[in-house]
C-alpha cells in the first residue's frame, strides 16, 4: 500500500510538526517512532514521550484505506531533509518495512507494530475550552520563558504557570533568583484554572506557534484537567502531563511602592550592560549599578583585575542607590521586550527591582539583588 505520495517540503512540515518531542534515545525504543495511521485519505501522525503526546492529521495523497504502523521519526527526517524540496516522494509498505522512495533513491526502514505504541491516556474530566489568538500565547511565552528555572529540585519551578480567570490569562516563571509575569485579556470569561505547564511543553509550543497577526490570525485552544492540559491548534492536537506541586504565590513576590523609580530607554540600557558583562568572570556574572541624579552608572570587573564602567544620562532625582546585580537576568528581561522604554523601580540596595512597562501592567520583572 502507499502510504503517502506527495512533495518533500510537504511531507516533511507535518513530520517535523510532531516530532520535535521525539527523543533519540528513550528507554522504550518505540518512542523513537511516529505513530502512522492512514484512515481513507486521512493521514494522522502522532508522537509521544510519555508525558506529552503531539497529533497531527494531513492529507498528503497515497491510496486510499486504512492502515498503522510506527517508523523511526529522526531517520525518515534526516532522510528527507537531504532531498530537494519539490521532489515527489513516496512512503509504501511491504511487510513489516516501509520503503521510502524519492527520484532514483529508495530506503528500506524497519517498523514496529502500532499496538505496542503507548498513547497518552486522555483525562476525562477537561475543563472548559477556551480560546486565544496563537500570536498573544507566543508572546507571553517569550515574555516570560528565560525566566524558567533548568533542572532545579524544586521540580515546580521547571516550567510555567498559567492562570486563567475571567477574561485574564497570566503566566508566571521563576527559577527563585527572579520572576517574570506577563498577561493578556481573553476574549471570554473563564472560571478560575491554576496548571503549571512542564519546560518542554513550554519550548515545543513557542515553537509550533504562529506568529501572525492580522483580523483573521489563528486561535489556539486550550483545556485544563487536572493533571493534563489540551491545545488544539493549526490541525495539531497537544496533550501534556502537567507538573504538580505548589507554585509560589507571585503577588507576595513582585513589590509595592517603591520609593525610587527611573524610565529609561531600553535599547540603551540593553547596550551598556551588554558591554560591561564582558568584563564579568564567567562565574560571577555581577555587575553595579550606581543610581544618582541624572547619571546611572553600569560597571563591573573580574579576576583579572579588569574593569569596565558605563555611564547613561537619565531623567531621575531619587535617592543615590548602589545595587548588585547578576547582569545575564537583567539582559535576558530586556532582550525578550520589544518596548521603547523600561521602567526600573527600587528601594535600596538589599531589595529586589521591579522592571516595567510604561503605562502597561502587563509584564512585570522581579530581580534579586547580588552582593559585590
Amino acid at each position: 500500500m502507499i502510504v503517502l505520495k506527495a512533495t518533500q517540503d510537504k511531507v516533511l512540515a507535518v513530520l517535523q510538526s510532531v516530532s520535535g518531542i521525539v527523543e533519540r534515545r528513550h528507554t522504550l525504543p518505540i518512542l523513537a517512532n511516529v505513530l502512522i495511521r492512514k484512515t481513507g485519505n486521512a493521514l494522522q501522525l502522532t508522537t509521544s514521550d510519555l508525558e506529552i503526546q503531539i497529533r497531527t492529521t494531513a492529507e498528503l495523497g497515497g491510496d486510499t484505506g486504512d492502515f498503522t504502523t510506527t517508523v523511526g521519526a529522526r531517520k525518515l527526517i534526516d532522510i528527507l531533509r537531504t532531498m530537494p524540496g519539490d521532489q515527489t516522494v513516496s512512503l509504501e509498505s511491504a511487510q513489516s518495512k516501509l520503503i521510502l522512495k524519492g527520484g532514483k533513491s529508495r530506503f528500506t526502514l524497519q517498523t514496529l507494530p502500532a499496538e505496542d505504541f503507548p498513547l497518552v491516556q486522555e483525562s476525562a474530566a477537561f475543563g472548559p475550552v477556551f480560546s486565544v489568538p496563537q500570536k498573544t500565547l507566543k508572546d507571553l511565552l517569550g515574555q516570560v520563558s528565560f525566566a524558567m528555572a533548568v533542572q532545579d529540585i524544586r521540580y515546580y519551578l521547571n516550567g510555567i504557570l498559567f492562570v486563567a480567570e475571567g477574561k485574564q490569562l497570566s503566566l508566571v516563571a521563576t527559577d527563585g533568583h527572579r520572576l517574570a509575569f506577563a498577561s493578556a485579556t481573553l476574549d471570554v470569561e473563564v472560571p478560575k484554572q491554576e496548571v503549571i505547564l512542564p519546560r518542554k511543553t513550554v519550548l515545543e509550543l513557542q515553537r509550533l506557534l504562529s506568529d501572525a497577526g492580522g483580523d483573521n490570525q489563528p486561535h489556539i485552544e486550550m483545556q485544563f484537567a487536572n493533571n493534563q492540559a489540551k491545545f488544539t491548534f493549526g490541525g495539531m492536537e497537544f496533550v501534556t502531563k502537567l507538573v504538580e506541586g505548589k507554585f509560589p504565590d507571585y503577588n507576595r513576590v513582585i513589590p509595592r511602592n517603591h520609593t525610587n523609580s527611573v524610565t529609561l530607554g531600553r535599547a540603551p540600557l540593553l547596550a551598556s550592560l551588554q558591554r560591561t558583562a564582558i568584563m564579568t568572570s564567567d562565574k560571577f556574572k555581577g555587575v553595579r549599578l550606581n543610581l544618582e541624579p541624572g547619571t546611572l552608572r553600569v560597571a563591573s570587573n573580574n579576576a583579572e583585575q579588569e574593569e569596565a564602567v558605563d555611564e547613561l544620562d537619565i531623567d531621575y532625582g531619587g535617592d543615590t542607590i548602589e545595587i548588585g546585580f547578576n547582569v545575564t537576568y537583567l539582559i535576558d528581561a530586556l532582550a525578550n521586550m520589544g518596548q521603547d522604554m523600561v521602567k526600573v523601580e527600587l528601594s535600596d540596595g538589599n531589595s529586589s527591582a521591579l522592571v516595567t512597562i510604561p503605562d502597561n501592567s502587563n509584564f512585570k520583572y522581579v530581580v534579586m539583588p547580588m552582593r559585590i
